[in-house]
């Protein structure tokens, strides 16, 4: 009988690396937001799949950068504590955008802690030559020995197998921790929320988003068998309000209705999705919004 394996990969890097569009590719569904905008993924979110006989289940966390508010520092000692728990570390690195500061300030961190990492450069796509990529390869394994070495696209899917193969064979003998068919541990209300915030991201300018959460409210099962949800949207000021709802609340009907459709999609269900936007002007600093997300209100 063979045995089976199951283990933690904790990915890390510096925001918009693409570690949630790795999480989500290897799962076949979305479990985390994706947004062309740096730091969008605000805690540490489960991704879990089978390859081979291994459950993988990924930790996808917030990129590390040089923290200024409350909110930042929580998400960065997020992002660390995913690493502390992981079976395999696996540093994410951006190949188009190569060597930056926040990489450089990660694998100095690496070393401090006397880290074991894999290195995956993504986006190797979006690179034109390929000596390019192979000389960000050996810049990066000059300062740091990691483990081993993968190169792909995640929004593609290219040469992900041998990726997924490394992980699969190195993670601990073990009975899977999860159900074969679960995809995440995240309850489906902040699934359900984090879509909405993803559609904030997409249609909202500058960084609008980033002073705004999403908090479900209400998520019931109706006798139809269709799903009631209720969101409300906090921003820090009645102007931000103004631009949430947009002009005859044409902005918020339009990310609710692409919100509705894509859960709709995600959880072949029919959803009844009703947003609700409010000003409430320090919700950074209240410790509730960061239990709610598993994130520490003291970091």
């Amino acid at each position: 009988m063979t045995e089976t394996r199951c283990g933690f990969v904790a990915l890390i890097g510096a925001p918009n690396a693409g570690k949630s569009t790795i999480t989500n590719n290897f799962v076949g569904s979305k479990v985390s937001i994706v947004s062309p905008k740096a730091q969008t993924t605000r805690t540490t979110i489960k991704g879990i799949g089978i390859y081979d006989n291994t459950q993988i289940i990924f930790l996808d966390t917030p990129g590390i950068f040089s923290p200024k508010r409350r909110l930042d520092r929580a998400m960065v000692a997020s992002a660390w504590n995913g690493f502390g728990d992981a079976d395999i570390n696996v540093l994410v690195v951006d190949a188009k955008r190569g060597m930056n500061e926040e990489t450089t300030a990660i694998i100095d961190e690496l070393v401090k802690r006397n880290a074991h990492a894999v290195l995956a450069l993504n986006k190797i796509d979006l690179v034109e030559d390929e000596e390019d990529v192979s000389a960000l390869q050996e810049e990066l394994e000059n300062i740091f020995a990691f483990d081993a070495v993968f190169k792909f696209s995640a929004h593609s899917g290219d040469n992900m197998a041998d990726f997924y193969q490394y992980l699969a064979d190195n993670l601990p003998e073990s009975p899977w921790y999860y159900p074969e068919e679960q995809m995440s541990d995240m309850p489906l209300c902040l699934l359900a929320a984090e879509v909405v915030r993803e559609k904030l991201f997409l249609n909202l300018r500058q960084e609008l988003p980033y002073a705004l959460t999403v908090e479900p409210e209400l998520w019931e099962h109706k006798e139809d068998g269709s799903i009631r949800a209720e969101m409300t949207v906090y921003v820090a000021k009645e102007g931000q309000k103004s631009i949430v709802l947009g002009h005859n609340g044409a902005m918020i009907k339009k990310i609710g209705q692409s919100a509705r459709e894509e859960l709709e999609e995600l959880l072949d269900e029919r959803i009844h999705l009703f947003l609700f936007v409010k000003v409430r002007e320090n919700w950074q600093d209240d410790p509730s919004h960061y239990n709610d997300w598993g994130l520490n209100f003291k970091s």
